[in-house]
């Protein structure tokens, strides 16, 4: 007696169908996903680039700056551009803006609003994704400088130290008695999902250019930078 199992041509062809069924939902599935990431990519690239030439067009009119000092708003609102940073031997170039909502992070780095802002006494706190704008740091190195240019001035820091936390560390945002900058991005940095620690870097401000001092914020690159406050 013959006891295996021959599924009928019924059963086969259903099977079939189930099958192909199945392929063609998760090819759906992949190429939505993809269209997702390129959307994603393209929207966050676009937004750099708009939003870096009208902070640009504002830094080049001095009048303008000054205009905008005088008349900073006592609170700035979600999503409000704040500035430039810049790591130059990591090529890192992105706009900084208030809030760490999951849109702001998807499109530039995120100060985070209960931190210091650049330029004044504390703990200036930011944001970015591992994969995005702040994957460059897994490279940073103690004395690398770090570039904040806002419409309130230019801020030159030097990084201290680098290290990996815990999720829930949250000493890190902690205000200080100095002029600080601290970085904040996932890690490790290759890690697929929700990463376990995060990866900080925390820097010094050693040199500032404030408007009115200089006609020329980019003075300050060829060492002609007012010292910082003691």
């Amino acid at each position: 007696m013959n006891l295996h199992f021959r599924p009928t041509r019924g059963f086969s062809a259903a099977y079939t169908k189930v099958m192909r069924a199945t392929c063609y939902f998760l090819l759906t599935v992949g190429v939505a996903a993809l269209g997702y990431v390129g959307y994603v990519s393209a929207d966050s690239k676009a937004y750099q680039v708009v939003e870096k030439e009208k902070f640009t067009q504002a830094m080049e009119r001095e009048t303008l700056i000054q205009a905008v000092v005088s008349h900073r708003p006592a609170i700035l609102r979600e999503g409000d551009v704040i500035g430039e940073i810049q790591v130059p031997r990591l090529g890192l170039d992105a706009m900084v803006v208030q809030g760490d909502s999951a849109g702001n992070l998807q499109r530039a780095v995120a100060h985070i609003s209960n931190s210091a802002l650049p330029g004044e006494w504390g703990n200036v706190a930011l944001a970015g994704h591992r994969d995005t704008f702040f994957r460059p740091l897994r490279d940073i190195r103690a004395g690398d400088e770090i570039r904040l240019k806002t419409a309130e001035g230019a801020f030159e820091y030097r990084v201290q130290s680098i290290e990996i936390v815990g999720l829930r560390d949250t000493q890190v945002l902690e205000p200080s008695s100095g002029r600080d900058l601290t970085l904040i991005t996932c890690f490790p940095f290759s890690f697929v999902g929700r990463a376990p620690g995060r990866f900080v870097v925390r820097a010094m401000e050693v040199a500032r250019v404030i408007p009115g001092q200089s006609s020329d914020i980019e003075r300050r690159h060829q060492r002609t930078v007012s010292p910082v406050p003691k």
